[in-house]
């Protein structure tokens, strides 16, 4: 499956998506795979999902969650979420509602998830 026929009828995930991908592209190669589930960015490891709340919830707050791995801990107040499912590695969880959200700042996490990744 194509992310884009995974996020059809989701303008604003299409759009993130998008974003996220071209910003990602300038690095160098980025592999992208889609599951039933979400839209994974990768090098020699995933660092970056998109993925649709709606699916596991019944009234989601945002039509969009783009979560990005580090490895430590951002206190950011923007994230909805953070998990540690591993020492090393910390997984954030944004909310997004408008691509404006999608902004430098998300662009440095991805940046420094995506060279984290190899």
């Amino acid at each position: 499956m194509e992310p884009e026929e995974f996020l059809a009828g989701h303008p604003l995930a299409l759009t993130v998506f998008f974003r996220v991908r071209s910003a990602l592209e300038r690095l160098g190669p980025v592999d992208i795979r889609t599951t039933k589930s979400q839209v994974a960015f990768r090098r020699a490891r995933g660092f970056a999902y998109l993925w649709l709340p709606g699916q596991y919830l019944a009234n989601p707050s945002a039509d969009v969650v783009l979560s990005i791995a580090l490895g430590r801990h951002d206190p950011s107040p923007r994230f909805k979420e953070v998990a540690h499912p591993s020492p090393k590695h910390w997984l954030h969880h944004l909310e997004i509602n408008d691509i404006d959200e999608v902004d430098d700042e998300v662009m440095g996490w991805l940046l420094e998830a995506a060279e984290r990744s190899g």
